[in-house]
């Protein structure tokens, strides 16, 4: 019996380090040197979108930047340029194909192929299910699911042709785990995960690598150009505080290495924060009690009421509580990520 557990020991210990070795050797096969490389970033001007313009800037890359407001854009480019970078701008509507197939034609002119496409544009809508409409859920799916299908195939063509290419989409823990409040969110960025899982099995084979990055609160200061229904100023104040606890979220910055390291490595998926790390795995062999703990949690979150179905931003939901030392680094991050407006 001894000598039966103490071969079958050993046989683990050989399966786990083939299965590292094995690993290392995909890691180092697939990683890319991201100079030179055409990189295209939705909603680039601002928040994380902007972070990642920075640093693959500073990678060398040659980046392309589109939102739909060309004033927020020139902010962009600005900041860009005083820290010694500079990069293509395009206004454009993702929701509308013909302008995101204009944008990438107007990429290839300026900077030639696109080598790597970051999914990053997306909206959120904050408030009880009973103030969500069916235009709710339409919208966020047409911004945060449909927008990233469009502008996948406006650059699969190309990428199948030079059989090469990074196509990083940034969905969310959202999408692993439905939060209360954030319904019309969480079901768009189900969506995308199903879709950018299933891309990556059919497009190795053009040695195209998709990568699914899942974050979890990430303070990029743009809880006040969210969309809130219901008590208003209780549900940002909520948002914005959760969006600036230490240790439970994370600075745009290091949140965009992560995505650039998992996307100069190939890697499948990547979910960011320790807690969004371990509510999926939770989530992962007993959704139950996951599901039935946010319901505990649900009751603590403001009834519905106040503006019921109109929406209104966080800029315009302010109180004295949100405007305290709770959310100050939040605050920061918004002047740091150009979230701040004009």
């Amino acid at each position: 019996m001894n000598t039966l557990l103490n071969h079958g020991f050993w046989w683990t210990l050989a399966g786990i380090g083939a299965v590292v070795a094995a690993k290392t050797f995909l890691n180092k096969k697939r990683t890319i040197d991201f100079h030179d490389k055409t990189v295209v970033i939705t909603g680039g001007s601002r928040g994380l979108g902007l972070e990642l313009a920075r640093k693959f800037a500073q990678e060398g890359a040659n980046v392309a930047i589109c939102a739909r407001d060309q004033a927020e854009l020139d902010r962009a480019q600005s900041d860009l340029r005083m820290r010694g970078s500079d990069v293509f701008t395009y206004a454009c509507d993702l929701t509308d194909k013909a302008q995101v197939e204009q944008f990438i034609t107007a990429v290839g002119q300026v900077l030639g192929p696109v080598d790597v496409l970051v999914n990053n544009a997306g909206t959120i809508i904050v408030g009880p299910v009973e103030h969500m409409t069916e235009g709710d859920f339409r919208e966020a799916m047409e911004s945060n699911f449909w927008s990233a299908f469009t502008m996948i195939n406006a650059v699969l063509p190309q990428m199948r042709e030079r059989k090469t290419g990074r196509i990083v989409n940034i969905t969310s823990f959202g999408g692993k785990v439905a939060v209360p409040h954030l319904a019309p969110y969480s079901v768009s960025k189900f969506a995308f995960v199903g879709y950018s899982e299933g891309l990556r099995s059919e497009l190795l084979k053009d040695d195209i690598l998709v990568t699914t990055i899942c974050p979890g609160l990430i303070r990029t200061g743009s809880p006040r150009n969210a969309i809130f229904k219901g008590q208003n100023e209780k549900e940002y104040t909520v948002f914005k505080i959760s969006d600036s606890i230490p240790l439970f979220t994370i600075a745009a910055d290091d949140c965009a290495r992560q995505v650039i390291d998992a996307c100069r490595t190939g890697e499948a998926e990547r979910i960011i924060t320790l807690p969004a790390k371990l509510a999926a795995a939770i989530h992962g062999f007993a959704p139950g009690l996951v599901t039935d703990t946010l319901a505990w949690a649900n009751a603590f979150l403001p009834e519905p009421g106040g503006i019921g179905d109109q929406r209104t931003v966080g800029k315009a939901s302010e109180t004295w509580l949100s405007e305290s030392i709770l959310t100050r680094l939040t605050d920061e991050a918004a002047v740091e990520n150009n979230e701040m407006g004009n």
